[in-house]
């Protein structure tokens, strides 16, 4: 995935990255005087997957920390798997002191290894205060609280051409019903309904979360996450279909399912921002918008716009999110200075910094709305916080990787394979459950 922050990333980093890493200059220049600056002369390693604009404006938000702390900051980015390069680092004795994790499996698998410390008490102390319940749930492993959200993804938005619309005479639909209608009513026009970006699996996981979540309900879909629910039951099943009625019409999808499955997720905004539009309109996270502003020069809330996606059937709008939360690895060499950069963290301070930046969403209802740089992203961030504990995060980033974060297997081939063929749920249902027990090994 392009991120973004849910963790998929296509880019490997072998140990002469975290080589190189070590011995650049610190993210934030001079540490500062060791006198009248608390972490004077220390060093904090952070690890994480970010790359090219976010790396960019983490690397503010570490510049801030060291102006408070003098302590220098350095970011080694991991690649694709941060699971496989934090282990190899740990194993050959050079851990990073912290690690930004996007997947919550992969945090409980940091957990479960032992190679996590709790956050100290300030840490929980703040972030209780100001993130919602369910965020502390999805960095508690055991009992223990281990990662502190720092950055957030509302994965609940459809971004739409407000040109595209206007031409077809479509208002924003406010119902699901009226979604699809729009979709119709914009291929009358010329333009299919949705850019649907088939050929990353991760982008169809996320299609199917939003139904299921506002179909079924959020207890349900915690059962499903977890795999104590089958992929067979018939809630599952009822979503499938509902999906499958997109994906079988030709006016809704923009080059029918073939079409889709040749189409990347930078392709599918392409397709609805780029300077030949295909669709209308492409379902994806608040990253969206982020692309339509810095890869094809729209302006959000005029050229680019986004309505919430709709609650299903008599469901409630579903608000889906994804996450980066910081850990403090026990192996790492500099523990004080690693928990104090959490503490930091834990502030509305530190999120207003990327915020101001651009291209980022925070969990922290203090987080002051006139921090974010446009009315869209405020929006965005508004609804995630207002969402409060009703808020899920990604199914499939709560599965094991062999089930929901591998490409070409598990949950991303089958809804592939269902994209290309939606005219059977119950055996793609049987399917799912198949691979999924595999995986969770239940």
């Amino acid at each position: 995935m392009r991120r973004l922050t849910t963790g998929r990333r296509t880019a490997a980093a072998g140990s002469a990255v975290l080589a190189l890493a070590l011995g650049a200059t610190a993210c934030g220049g001079s540490p500062g005087p060791a006198s009248g600056k608390e972490l004077g002369g220390q060093t904090v390693t952070v690890a994480g997957v970010w790359t090219g604009s976010e790396q960019k404006n983490f690397r503010k938000v570490l510049d801030a920390f060291t102006e408070q702390t003098g302590a220098k900051t350095v970011f080694v980015p991991t690649g694709d798997n941060v699971s496989t390069f934090v282990g190899s680092k740990i194993e050959g004795g050079n851990a990073p002191d912290v690690a930004m994790v996007p997947q919550v499996g992969v945090l409980q698998q940091f957990a479960k290894e032992g190679w996590l410390a709790p956050l100290s008490q300030k840490t929980a102390t703040t972030a209780g205060a100001n993130l919602a319940e369910v965020w502390k749930n999805y960095g508690t492993v055991d009992k223990t609280y281990y990662g502190l959200y720092f950055k957030a993804a509302h994965k609940s938005t459809v971004w739409y051409s407000p040109s595209a619309f206007e031409q077809a005479g479509v208002a924003e639909p406010k119902t699901y019903p009226d979604m699809l209608k729009a979709g119709h009513t914009l291929a009358d026009s010329g333009l299919p309904g949705f850019s649907v970006a088939g050929e990353d699996g991760w982008t169809l996981t996320d299609w199917f979360e939003n139904i299921y979540l506002s179909q079924a309900g959020p207890e349900k879909y915690d059962q499903l996450a977890a795999h104590t629910l089958p992929w067979t039951d018939a809630s599952v099943v009822t979503a499938l279909t509902t999906l499958g009625e997109i994906f079988k019409d030709k006016q809704l999808v923009a080059g029918g399912s073939a079409g889709a499955l040749r189409t990347d997720f930078p392709g599918s905004v392409e397709q609805v921002f780029g300077p030949e539009p295909k669709a209308g309109m492409v379902y994806e996270g608040d990253f969206v918008g982020g692309m339509a502003k810095d890869d094809f020069g729209k302006k959000l809330g005029e050229d680019a716009k986004f309505f919430p996606f709709p609650g299903v059937g008599s469901g409630k709008t579903p608000v889906v999110s994804g996450g980066d939360a910081a850990v403090v690895l026990k192996d790492g060499k500099n523990q004080k200075a690693a928990q104090r950069l959490l503490e930091f963290l834990a502030t509305p301070e530190a999120a207003a910094v990327w915020a101001g930046a651009g291209g980022f969403v925070s969990p922290n209802k203090d987080v002051n709305p006139a921090s974010y740089a446009d009315d869209t992203t405020r929006a965005t961030a508004a609804s995630l916080v207002a969402a409060g504990d009703t808020v899920r995060f990604d199914m499939s980033d709560q599965a094991p990787a062999a089930f929901g974060g591998t490409k070409g297997a598990g949950e991303w081939k089958l809804l592939q394979d269902f994209l290309r063929d939606p005219s059977d749920p119950k055996a793609t249902a049987a399917a799912l459950e198949a691979a999924a027990a595999k995986a969770y090994k239940n």
